[in-house]
């Protein structure tokens, strides 16, 4: 999910201010039309990080996503930027919210930020929820605010002898996430004649890796197409979609992104993942699998896939416009 949104110069000037103000413990940022713009400055009520950390537990509600940038250490870098995403926030803002929080880091500028911090609930940022999340990250060494940004959705390497090839989708030199062999396969035989009709994948929550659905539907309309994407996980589809337009027969490969709202695809470190991929996942196809994909469609549910939606984008209507015409004089 390709978010567009970009910092204003309202953020980019409290955010100069928290760096210059010692005083300034953090800062609350929020996004509204289509800009990342800030909401709070909080000021330091204690004389250490954990002292200050009650004053931002009144500022954190249930069902709301917030980022919050702190300042945490003494040494530069010392500020830490956590993506606060409720799992009681709207689906779309939790998705936004998720598909952003990198772009603020960097607009930012990421060498200002030790470590980026994603939470579902208050309690972790509590000075528990830190000791817990220090306990974790304590034999880690420093990395750049990337590394650590692309880490949290950690990498789980392949079980030795599992039986299945992995090929890894680089998305820069500090992060991989590995896709199966046959899934590149399966996306490679998209694009042969008489190869497959429909390549489905999807990320395995548990090994973070990309897979291919094993089943292989050759549906022969986009309604059978939306008929077989699941209704309760998220899936990158693709399709070959053979139709006929103006006597001409035309298969042109589509890309269908789905995430259901369904109440079995609440967790949002899961969800996460799909937006997170989605452009690695689309440069493997293309490059590597030698696909052209002729339209990409982001959907939630697949209902909302339809013959008139996907056509009226592959072939939208043309209206010509004539010249002025003068009115016919009276009696001819």
């Amino acid at each position: 999910m390709q978010s567009g949104i970009s910092a204003s110069q309202e953020l980019q000037a409290q955010f100069n201010s928290l760096l210059s103000t010692p005083s300034s413990f953090g800062l609350l940022v929020g996004i509204e039309k289509e800009s990342l713009v800030p909401i709070k400055t909080l000021p330091s009520t204690g004389s250490s990080f954990s002292e200050n950390l009650g004053s931002l537990q009144d500022h954190l509600q249930p069902n709301a996503a917030l980022y919050i940038l702190l300042r945490r250490y003494d040494e530069i870098p010392r500020l830490t930027a956590i993506s606060y995403v409720p799992d009681a926030a709207p689906v779309r803002q939790k998705m936004l919210f998720a598909s952003t929080r990198l772009t603020l880091v960097r607009e930012l500028g990421s060498e200002h930020f030790r470590e980026t911090i994603f939470v579902t609930t208050a309690d972790e940022l509590s000075e528990g929820g830190f000791k817990k999340h220090d306990a974790h990250t304590k034999l880690a060494a420093p990395l750049t605010e990337e590394e650590r940004s692309l880490g949290e959705v950690k990498r789980a390497e392949q079980e030795a002898g599992s039986g299945t090839g992995t090929r890894e989708i680089h998305l820069s030199k500090n992060f991989a996430m590995p896709m199966a062999d046959d899934a590149i396969t399966a996306l490679k035989e998209l694009g042969q004649d008489g190869g497959r009709v429909v390549t489905m994948l999807k990320i395995n929550p548990e090994t973070e890796s990309v897979e291919l659905l094993p089943e292989s539907p050759r549906p022969s309309s986009i309604t059978e197409l939306a008929s077989v994407i699941s209704t309760t996980e998220p899936r990158f589809t693709f399709y070959r979609f053979a139709h006929t337009h103006d006597g001409t027969e035309q298969s042109p490969v589509l890309f269908f992104y789905t995430c259901p709202l369904t109440p079995g695809n609440k967790s949002i470190k899961n969800r996460m993942l799909y937006p997170l991929m989605k452009r690695a996942v689309l440069e493997i196809a293309t490059k590597e699998a030698g696909l052209t994909l002729e339209k990409k469609f982001e959907v939630e549910e697949p209902k909302e896939i339809t013959e008139k939606s996907v056509m009226d984008d592959l072939h939208p209507k043309t209206t010509s416009r004539s010249g002025f015409s003068r009115p016919k004089r009276p009696g001819r």
